[in-house]
């Protein structure tokens, strides 16, 4: 599959004077960086807010230090600049930034989560790595406001995440919300099993998708997806990927969500019909993710057959590795087999 490279490049409007504390290797101040940050698949079905797999689809992040004059840029890249000096106090220094997007915006995997991890793990690199990964990590879900796909594009694999206190859920209800407490247990997933992705030409913002759920659902809904969303944590950890068959339905937030992606319940049931193992909408959508031990190809082309909206299918695996910091001048794909 080719990768022909989309970047847009931006400019901060962070002008203070230059940091002391640079990164120094073999006597010279580090200028440049760029991290690699996997997609992500997340809620995986019952696991709303909280199960998260990476994917081997990726968006690029390079910083480079440089006088800038102040100007307007992205709020995604400032916010997580300013977060990160805050949290690591290290003095402000001025940057540029350019972006290669390979993920698709609006579709649930996992593209802003990209954007701001890179930025973040760029500032850390430049900075000296006054944080650790969990720490980044646990700016990216605040930033966030949910740590599902923040958590396997930092660390790889399938992970699972938990809050300390108010549930994530429940954080756009706060005026400052916190996800500094969140701890994530990961596992690295077989890489021949396959993950197929219908990525409809349809953009669905995550605020939308969220103000669509109810407050309250049955205790007999909320125990159905208690034991789905461990019924597939179980299957992930112990690699018994079979097990996974029939845990994927979901109380939460897939059936209202049907409002936005009506094409949804035909979706799923065609990939399972193909033979997938399950099938569910990615994060808020409009993407939908099937997993299968075969026949991708068979399963793509019957998922794409029952959308109602053109768009692309994407054949790919689960990426174990995480957000990278790449060599110089190393070229990237957008799409790794």
């Amino acid at each position: 599959m080719g990768c022909p490279e989309t970047r847009r490049c931006y400019t901060a409007a962070i002008t203070f004077a230059p940091s002391s504390q640079r990164l120094r290797v073999g006597g010279v101040t580090m200028q440049q960086v760029t991290v690699r940050v996997p997609a992500s698949t997340s809620n995986l079905g019952p696991g709303y807010d909280c199960l998260g797999v990476a994917l081997r689809l990726y968006n690029s992040v390079t910083l480079v230090r440089s006088k800038v004059p102040r100007s307007s840029h992205p709020q995604i890249v400032s916010d997580a600049a300013e977060r990160f000096f805050r949290k690591a106090r290290r003095r402000v220094f001025s940057f540029s930034c350019s972006i290669g997007e390979q993920i698709p915006r609006c579709r649930g995997l996992g593209s802003s989560a990209t954007v701001r991890l890179g930025i973040l793990l760029a500032l850390n690199h430049l900075s000296g790595k006054p944080l650790d990964r969990l720490a980044v990590f646990r700016l990216c879900a605040e930033v966030e406001g949910h740590p599902d796909n923040a958590a396997p594009a930092t660390f790889g694999g399938f992970t699972v995440t938990r809050s300390d206190g108010f549930p994530a859920v429940m954080l756009r209800r706060l005026s400052k919300p916190s996800l500094l407490g969140a701890t994530v247990q990961r596992f690295d997933v077989w890489s021949r099993l396959y993950f197929v992705l219908l990525v409809p030409d349809l953009e669905i913002q995550t605020s939308k998708a969220r103000r669509i759920l109810p407050s309250k659902i049955s205790r007999v809904a909320a125990v159905e997806n208690c034991a789905n969303a461990c019924a597939v944590t179980a299957a992930f950890a112990s690699r018994d990927y079979e097990k996974m068959r029939g845990t994927f339905s979901d109380n939460l937030h897939q059936p209202f969500r049907v409002k936005l992606i009506q094409f949804l319940p035909r979706v799923i049931a065609a990939a399972e019909r193909a033979g997938a193992l399950g099938a569910f909408l990615s994060g808020s959508g409009s993407a939908i993710a099937a997993i299968t031990l075969k026949s991708p190809e068979k399963i793509a082309t019957a998922m794409a057959r029952s959308a109602t909206v053109p768009g692309q299918t994407i054949i790919t695996h689960a990426d174990n590795r995480g957000a990278q910091v790449l060599p110089i001048g190393r070229q990237t794909c957008g799409i790794d087999h």
